[in-house]
């Protein structure tokens, strides 16, 4: 039932052109690209206000956002560089935070309506939740959130009566092809995949990759670990457990297709045969817009497809063999309970891990898979167990690699 709550909390939204955000993440990818349609929502009449920005280490790039967007605090998570940022740039009433704390006592403030959630990985979820329990509206483009805490965060939505608008392009997507329909209609949830940059390599081509060849990805410009996340297609992996606690659909109805032009972002079959698909070109400032203004669309002057010279649109079976990953997170979603924690916090590690040098790209499933063999969830399970099962692996993963 939560999904067809949430619409209904969705349709009962009013629509303003007046609003306050904070952003966390704001000079990763995604945080920049939503700079960038806020500046463009304002100037077709927009107010909306950011009222703070976070970030870890670049503060280059944040004190660029500073000037442009004249924030009320920045919260910065490394300690050097928020002393770097205050000595080195003096920009007049900016509050600089660092701590935890800090960043806890800054999303429970009352003096924004929207929390944009843009960093990656399982750090996500605590300040979601306190957003959450503030009533804030969410616009969520951290997948792990939903991923290790789905349950949990959906019952919180309810109690606290707000709402969460994803942002990534396959949510987005089927977001706008259930609007308005009935939920019993819904045969099955297809999430479009690029393949990544070995969509069409062996296993044995694979396992000889070096870090740069993953990381060349060939439809996209992303972070280094969403980019690897996408070469092993765990983030496709993550995507379906998203969807599963998104729109309240088992997961043996949500499909992964391989699509290598990621035109279409995703779509709907329904009962009666029909499908609904949503179609644009790989842009995220579409679907963060949408996230921004919905129910309404907004004119923009966003890249557009142009299907004169849009030849061809191809679909393939992903290969469950090449991209254990994929079969890994099924496996972790069926099973639920803390299974998809240990599933996040080991592809974490693990791609860390490959990032820096230390393991082969094979072995961040071959890890994964060796921590969920292993595990043992509680039936019932609460918002600490999730935070406990997520630390003993990253601490038994790192011991063991050093």
């Amino acid at each position: 039932m939560y999904f067809e709550v949430r619409l209904i909390f969705l349709k009962e939204m009013k629509v303003t052109k007046t609003s306050n955000i904070g952003i966390l993440g704001s000079t990763g990818s995604i945080g920049r690209n939503v700079l960038e349609v806020i500046n463009s929502l304002n100037r077709k009449g927009y107010e909306i206000k950011v009222k703070f920005l976070t970030a870890n280490n670049n503060i280059e790039t944040l004190s660029d956002q500073v000037k442009l967007f004249s924030p009320e605090s920045v919260y910065i998570e490394n300690p050097g560089k928020a002393e770097e940022f205050s000595k080195k740039y003096e920009f007049k009433n900016l509050k600089v935070l660092c701590g935890q704390d800090k960043l806890e006592e800054l999303i429970r403030r009352d003096n924004y309506d929207t929390l944009l959630v843009s960093v990656v990985g399982f750090s996500g979820l605590k300040p979601t939740i306190e957003a959450i329990k503030s009533r804030k509206k969410i616009a969520l483009a951290n997948k792990e959130t939903l991923v290790v805490a789905g349950t949990l965060i959906n019952k919180l939505l309810n109690e606290y009566e707000t709402v969460l608008i994803p942002i990534d392009s396959e949510h987005s997507a089927i977001l706008q092809c259930l609007t308005g329909e009935d939920k019993n209609t819904i045969k099955r949830i297809v999430l479009t995949a690029s393949g990544g940059p070995f969509r069409t390599k062996s296993i044995e081509e694979i396992g000889t990759c070096t870090v740069e060849d993953a990381l060349k990805h060939p439809n996209w410009n992303m972070g280094n670990k969403i980019t690897i996340d996408s070469a092993t297609m765990m983030n496709k992996g993550l995507e379906v457990i998203e969807a599963k606690h998104l729109f309240n659909i088992d997961v043996s109805r949500v499909h992964v297709i391989i699509h290598p032009q990621s035109i279409i972002h995703s779509f709907v079959e329904f009962i009666d045969g029909s499908v609904k698909a949503q179609l644009g070109v790989p842009d995220m400032k579409i679907p963060i817009q949408y996230a921004l203004t919905y129910p309404h669309r907004i004119q923009s002057d966003f890249r557009r497809i142009d299907f004169n010279n849009l030849k061809d649109l191809s679909f393939e079976e992903p290969d469950f063999k090449k991209f254990k990953c994929l079969k890994l997170a099924y496996e972790a979603a069926e099973k639920e309970g803390t299974y998809p924690t240990v599933l996040n916090a080991s592809n974490e590690v693990a791609v860390n891990l490959f990032l820096n040098n230390k393991i082969t790209f094979l072995e961040i499933a071959d890890i994964i898979e060796e921590q969920l063999e292993i595990h043992t969830s509680k039936e019932n399970f609460e918002i600490e167990d999730i935070y406990e099962t997520d630390q003993k692996i990253r601490k038994n993963l790192t011991e063991k690699h050093r």
